[in-house]
């Protein structure tokens, strides 16, 4: 009888909960759709209808540098260039180590017939991080000098870094069609915010009493930024930079899908093919450049700092 009862009342309530769901879905069918993507289509159309002479100048001044960068990069020879990269690496960290690790993974590179492809992504990470930081900083020391503005700043950033990363194709093809601008054009704005806000972060972190006394001394607003907090935020500020140059090499293998090669576009390939030994030694290549990269910048954020 308990048992009858139970399942009487689990029936019950099933149905309620179906008629409640039922209801919920009528009350919101009556209210009509936000047409979001609409209007988002539309603001898209009329920026790249009234921006095409800027983005035609962006377009052909950042092919311009990234071909000139690339050729520059292919007309040095392997051999130079992975000693050289090595010397850089020991040099500036002060470890043979790291030096070794250079010369063997760029020579492995090289071996397994990806060098060309490299200084592809080499030149294309290059270009991205000098455009993401010379927008980038100028917003964080803006977003540090001013409240307004880091109320603004931030909360666009916090987009930005919570956004899939595939959503960052959707508006550079409409600019730049498919090609390595469109893939520049992607990465920096994905590669960007670390830059903001490390900028923002280490001018904000400089401690009251320094700019007191700054002031005291009767220093300006620019003289005491220039003379006392950017020195100040510079480890901070190049922390910023090492983390933008990471984000720009993990959006090489996103921004191969629309057109950006290099080791991005082998991987791409592999997928597309299923070859899956192209697809990991494609990796294991992005992944030596981005470790001799990292650990150069982390030691000159500690030589600056230091």
């Amino acid at each position: 009888m308990e048992v009858t009862n139970m399942t009487s009342m689990t029936n019950m309530m099933g149905q309620m909960s179906q008629m409640s769901l039922t209801g919920l879905t009528d009350i919101a069918g009556t209210f009509p759709r936000i047409p979001l993507g609409r209007w988002l289509e539309a603001a898209i159309d009329f920026l790249v209808t009234h921006l095409a002479p800027a983005t035609r100048a962006f377009s052909a001044v950042t092919e311009s540098g990234l071909n000139l960068l690339e050729a520059g990069l292919d007309a040095l020879p392997p051999v130079l260039l992975i000693a050289l990269m090595g010397l850089v690496a020991w040099r500036v960290t002060r470890k043979v180590a790291l030096g070794v690790f250079a010369v063997a993974g760029l020579a492995l590179v090289w071996n397994m017939g990806l060098w060309q492809a490299t200084m592809s992504t080499l030149a294309l990470v290059l270009v991205a991080t000098l455009l993401a930081v010379l927008v980038g900083i100028p917003l964080g020391i803006a977003a540090a000098m001013s409240d307004r503005t880091r109320a603004v700043v931030m909360p666009v950033l916090d987009v930005m870094q919570t956004m899939p990363a595939f959503v960052y194709l959707i508006p550079a093809i409409p600019f730049f069609g498919l090609g390595k601008v469109a893939a520049v054009f992607a990465t920096v704005i994905f590669a960007m915010p670390p830059a903001i806000r490390f900028t923002c972060l280490g001018i904000r972190q400089v401690p009251a009493e320094l700019v007191e006394c700054a002031e005291a001394f009767g220093t300006g607003r620019f003289q005491r930024l220039v003379k006392l907090e950017l020195p100040l935020a510079a480890p901070t500020m190049l922390a910023g930079v090492n983390q933008t140059v990471m984000l720009a090499l993990s959006m090489v293998v996103i921004a191969a899908m629309i057109g950006a090669r290099g080791l991005g576009g082998e991987v791409w390939k592999a997928i597309q093919r299923l070859e899956m030994g192209n697809g990991f030694e494609a990796g294991i290549g992005i992944v030596i450049v981005a470790i001799c990269l990292d650990r150069i910048l982390q030691h000159v954020g500690k030589r600056v700092g230091g």
